[in-house]
């Protein structure tokens, strides 16, 4: 008899909206705990607070956080004398990152943009201006 507290993993992946090599993953480094199996036999038992563990796990993802991040703020999520402030801290340093990345992403796109005003469009391949850049260390240098 199953625990309405409890699910499998099949079940567990699909209320969180991943797969299950994604929940296995997360056992294998060390994320969330792999229930025990059952001595008679069956399947593993996913306990609310594992799935709960899993949609912060993908929510941390999907703001960018890696997994070695998620992993600490999961330890000062646990730390009854950890605060607020220490989590703040680690999402003011990811938004750093963030804009960071996308002030590199602006600098690649503008070079793009360059780089395709300057091709011609037609004619052959050997007079492709894209490719020639591509080919030149003057390309690295925007």
């Amino acid at each position: 008899m199953r625990f309405q507290n409890t699910t499998t993993i099949g079940r567990a992946a699909k209320r969180a909206g991943i797969g299950v090599e994604t929940i296995r993953f997360y056992e294998r480094r060390g994320l969330i705990a792999q229930p025990p199996k059952p001595a008679a036999g069956g399947f593993r038992d996913y306990p609310a607070a594992t799935l709960s563990q899993i949609r912060f796990i993908r929510e941390a993802q999907d703001l960018g956080f890696s997994l070695e991040e998620i992993s600490d703020l999961m330890s000062l999520r646990a730390d009854p004398k950890a605060n607020c402030a220490q989590v703040q801290r680690r999402a003011e340093a990811k938004l750093a990152e963030v804009e960071d990345k996308i002030e590199r992403l602006k600098g690649i796109g503008a070079a793009l943009g360059r780089l395709i005003e300057a091709c011609p469009g037609k004619g052959a391949l050997g007079a492709c201006s894209i490719i020639e850049a591509l080919e030149s260390d003057e390309t690295h240098k925007t």
